[in-house]
Parts: C-alpha cells; structure tokens; sequence
C-alpha cells in the first residue's frame, strides 16, 4: 500500500543506521511490525495480571521470537 508521511530526515536516518536498514521503507516496515508486537505482548501481559491467562499454556518462544 502506498501511503505519504512526513517524518523527520534526522529521525529517519537514526532508524536506518540502528536498524542496519538499506532503504526508508525498510526501516518503516520494522518500525509498524516492533510496534505491533510490543502492543500484542503489552495486551497479553495485561490478561496475565487479570488471571485470565496462562502462561503454562502459552508457546512462550513463538511469542518471544514472533516478528
């Protein structure tokens, strides 16, 4: 999907040398996928307080390593 921002040059050149990425849209790819994650692991650690989640049950390396 193609889609304009305006996001920062200086900002967007830090996240290409941390990331090691070679293009813009790389480094806004890992960016969208990182922030995912880290809301889908925020939510199911919110569930995990509220007891309604095991994590016994839980494929505990897929979620560490889901990309």
């Amino acid at each position: 999907m193609r889609t304009t921002f305006d996001i920062p040059a200086k900002l967007l050149d830090e996240a290409k040398r941390l990331s090691g990425s070679k293009t813009k849209n790389r480094v806004v790819v890992i960016a969208v996928e990182d922030f995912v994650r880290r809301k889908r692991l925020e939510k199911l650690f919110d569930r995990a307080i509220d007891g309604q989640f095991k994590f016994d049950n839980a494929d505990l390396s897929r979620l560490r390593h889901e990309r």
